[in-house]
């Protein structure tokens, strides 16, 4: 080999070596860089994810640990520790009769504790029919059984009694009179009859509202005037249960749904409950003044077609299989009429947001009171002594 091929050997093993040690060199830089940025990012991404999927941070940003904050509103959560204990289960059989006979077929439904000694206060319509005692549940899944205690006679409350029951924890009862449209609520109940302790929320829609209920095939339609409407949604199998405000009280009765549309519950405002319980307590059943009439409620659509001097009102009228007056009742004695209509009760206009039944039950059976009758376009007053129905 002459010295010419020599020097060019000589020159490439070294520009081998140089190349493999800057190789080397990339491969460290490369290494730690990818560590680094590794890191960083790491750091960064956990940091990001931390309050919530912040995106857009300038390059270079770095969020400080004490900047980092988790909001839980809670209250919803609150409630429902507060008033579960209290919500119970209710289930029975009733006797259901077809063109192939009776048959028994299992009810469920919702209560919940108003006393320490194991009275439950739930919906007319969850307890009636049903043979035999009831089987309710707590929310701890202890297990009772219950008979009915009392009924109402004019709303769709009812009472059972626990047996064996002491020292439970009843809920809180609420002022459902000062609610106001917009106002937030949870209904807790046993939703379908197997999802026990089902907590929805939502708010009070409207306040006031004249619900009709019940079997227009069978002919027994009747009217639930002054409920609650509320969007938390509400299921069969909730009936009977809670609705709730945000202090944790109980100012509803869940009752109804308008299956026509979309989250549209009815509830029977607390305050008619609390003076059914007051007479449970006291009486042992739930008592209720009474004219003893049917009638009517006037709208102005109804007054125009029916060319009437006034649109508000009720007027007394018979219904289905119902007279007009009862015979021996207050209204009877008093010598009210069949197509009187009557505007006022004592300073208490009767309106679209104060029904005749919502107003008498502002008092007691044997108050005399005052009735503004407009009879043959002449205006009347009338003293009534309310009766009692039970």
């Amino acid at each position: 080999m002459d010295k010419e091929t020599e020097e060019k050997k000589s020159a490439t093993i070294a520009n081998k070596k140089a190349y493999h040690e800057q190789v080397k060199s990339l491969l460290a830089v490369s290494i730690v860089t990818s560590l680094l940025f590794g890191m960083l990012g790491g750091y960064a991404f956990s940091k990001i994810e931390g309050n919530g999927g912040i995106s857009g941070l300038p390059a270079g940003s770095v969020l400080r640990k004490e900047d980092v904050q988790v909001t839980v509103n809670s209250n919803v959560s609150d409630i429902v520790k507060k008033v579960s204990p209290s919500v119970v289960s209710i289930a029975g059989e009733h006797l259901e009769s077809s063109l192939f006979g009776t048959y028994s077929q299992k009810s469920s439904g919702t209560g919940f504790i108003v006393n320490a000694n194991g009275l439950v206060m739930t919906n007319k319509h969850v307890v009636e029919g049903v043979s035999g005692n009831f089987t309710v549940y707590t929310n701890d899944g202890t297990e009772y059984t219950a008979k009915i205690k009392a009924t109402d006679p004019v709303y769709d409350i009812a009472f059972l009694e626990l047996n064996n029951a002491k020292g439970l924890k009843s809920v809180d009862l609420g002022d459902s009179d000062v609610l106001q449209v917009g106002e937030p609520v949870v209904a807790i109940g046993n939703a379908l009859g197997q999802y026990q302790n089902t907590v929805t929320d939502g708010i009070i829609s409207g306040i006031g509202r004249a619900l009709p209920v019940g079997d227009s095939e069978r002919g027994s339609v009747s009217t639930l005037d002054n409920v609650l409407q509320t969007d938390a949604a509400i299921n069969p199998g909730n009936s009977g249960g809670p609705l709730v405000n945000r202090a944790g009280q109980v100012i509803g009765i869940n009752t109804a749904i308008d299956q026509s549309g979309q989250n549209i519950g009815f509830a029977i405002p607390i305050n008619v409950g609390k003076t059914a319980l007051a007479s449970v307590e006291k009486n042992g059943y739930v008592s209720r003044p009474v004219l003893g009439i049917s009638y009517i409620g006037l709208t102005k659509d109804l007054a125009s077609r029916n060319k009437l001097s006034v649109s508000e009102g009720a007027m007394i009228y018979s219904g289905t299989n119902t007279p007009a007056i009862k015979s021996g009742s207050s209204a009877d004695k008093a010598g009210l009429k069949e197509g009187d209509i009557i505007t006022k009760i004592n300073n208490d206009k009767i309106n679209s947001n104060h029904s005749l039944t919502q107003l008498i039950q502002k008092y007691n059976a044997g108050d005399n009171i005052t009735l503004t009758v407009l009879r043959d376009n002449k205006e009347i007053g009338v003293i009534v002594k309310l009766g009692e129905i039970k």
